[in-house]
């Protein structure tokens, strides 16, 4: 699953929508006032949920195809580090002139990207179409924020990010098979050229109802504020930046410093200009919702994207098999999110996000098990279920808080800081674990496949195990969500 991914709230055991819709103050985000809205971008978010299930699927073949194994972790990462600058656009896009172009104009680069991996002759060109289809992620789930900030109260927010969640439950489940499906019999490249068919109907059912609820500048009576070009050149310089470090990571020589040393260079700064004072020391409140959202979202994505590459290439599952035992993780994650969004739940939201993080990084510590031969396979999709569990409340409350705590005026910025963490995160964490996978052997792995899964496991345990430790240190952070009291 990608970054984007508003994978943010809803039920357990098959959770139907219209129980996820409902606001704790008995509104419902279906009634006359919401409705087309919520069905438009509820169908964006199944448009997502659909490119990253399926995707996840084909990933592995698509990689051994063209020969890119050892840049495997980068096929992932070229699509957070683009779409970091497209969120800082996107988020004073939105301030400006409302979510509906950036919406637009996100969702088409998503197809075309789509369309670039899926005719690709090498592995470049591959991560290149990833990179174009994170310019479209970028601008789209930033969009999507600030919809939910003007178009929703406070009271219906959380409902609204549990049907965000609940999206999920059916692709999670028939995004694998069909991808498993269509990759064993037809080939990979069907998976990539076929999802863009979906961007249409996204698009019908979306814009008007945009155009009339939420379009336009927040205060229309209020001059338009400039682009503030020092922040865009702080995305320009935190994508580059992150793009350098994950090709030092990916190559593993001397020279590697060079561009290591100088993605930093650009990368510290950006991220000191464009999150929030305090979010680098965890200060409380806004500060340590952005910082748990990259915690989360980094150290889970990390191990998640590796997880269908152990299976297939460790323990000799198809395609199919692999991407299923990641879907229980849908409902579930529904099910977290839609915990978050009961009333009784708000006094104790902070507990919940702990709760999160700590069954997170069980589960991350968890999946490398199955590299024993004598662990049964359906421990990963055991451990994904409760993980995915906890990335539910997790994802979901930190989105809710984040809101809270900005005014409608800041909602752009404040969301485009929250996803920067999220991507940011994603990007230097899958590059870590790509290099220590890389260094140890990892790269030689898609060979494996045809020798009976012999291969290198201690590559895979040295990213899972790191990330289950960036998750522990997260449920640290999750006693920090609060904003501190006047005087402190």
């Amino acid at each position: 699953m990608s970054a984007l991914e508003p994978r943010d709230a809803d039920p357990g055991v098959a959770p139907d929508i219209s129980a996820a819709v409902l606001s704790p103050d008995g509104g419902s985000v279906l009634d006359r006032e919401h409705r087309a809205l919520s069905i438009g971008i509820v169908s964006v978010v199944l448009l997502i949920a659909f490119e990253a299930t399926a995707v996840g699927t084909a990933m592995p073949v698509a990689a051994r195809e063209l020969n890119g194994i050892p840049l495997y972790a980068f096929a992932f990462s070229a699509y957070f580090t683009t779409s970091l600058f497209a969120m800082v656009l996107s988020g004073q896009w939105s301030d400006r002139g409302g979510p509906l172009a950036p919406l637009a104009v996100g969702i088409s680069a998503f197809a075309a990207g789509l369309l670039l991996s899926g005719t690709a002759g090498t592995m470049w060109l591959f991560i290149a179409g990833r990179a174009v289809q994170g310019l479209g992620g970028g601008l789209v789930i930033v969009a999507l924020y600030v919809i939910v900030s003007r178009a929703y109260s406070e009271q219906l927010r959380p409902a609204i990010m549990a049907a965000f969640a609940a999206s999920w439950v059916i692709p999670s489940v028939v995004g694998p098979l069909a991808s498993g499906t269509i990759t064993e019999h037809l080939g990979w490249r069907w998976v990539f050229v076929g999802i863009p068919v979906l961007v249409v109907p996204a698009l019908a059912l979306a814009l008007p109802a945009i155009r009339r609820t939420a379009s336009g500048p927040a205060d229309p009576a209020a001059p338009l504020p400039p682009y503030d070009r020092r922040r865009i050149r702080l995305a320009l310089g935190i994508s580059a930046g992150a793009g350098l470090l994950q090709y030092a990571g990916q190559e593993l020589r001397w020279l590697s410093l060079l561009p290591a040393v100088a993605g930093a260079a650009l990368l510290v700064p950006a991220v000191l200009g464009l999150l929030p004072r305090g979010t680098y020391r965890a200060a409380r409140g806004l500060p340590s919702v952005v910082l748990l959202r990259g915690i989360a979202a980094g150290s889970f994505i990390a191990a998640e994207s590796f997880v269908p590459l152990m299976l297939v290439t460790q323990r000799g599952m198809s395609p199919t098999l692999a991407g299923l035992s990641l879907a229980v993780g849908g409902a579930t994650w529904a099910l977290g999110s839609w915990i978050q969004s009961r009333p009784w739940t708000e006094p104790y939201r902070e507990r919940l996000v702990v709760i999160g993080m700590l069954l997170v990084a069980a589960a991350i510590g968890t999946a490398p098990t199955v590299l024993v031969e004598a662990v049964p396979v359906w421990v990963v999709a055991v451990a994904w279920g409760y993980g995915c569990l906890g990335m539910g409340m997790v994802i979901a409350s930190t989105s809710v808080l984040l809101l809270k705590l900005s005014a409608p005026e800041e909602a752009g910025a404040n969301s485009a800081a929250l996803q920067i963490s999220d991507g940011l995160s994603n990007v230097l964490l899958l590059a870590v674990g790509g290099a220590a996978f890389a260094a140890l052997g990892g790269g030689a792995v898609g060979h494996a496949v045809t020798a009976g899964g012999a291969g290198h496991p201690v590559a895979f345990a040295a990213v899972f195990l790191p990330m289950a430790a960036v998750a522990l240190a997260g449920a640290w952070v999750a006693t920090r969500l609060r904003a501190a009291k006047a005087g402190v």
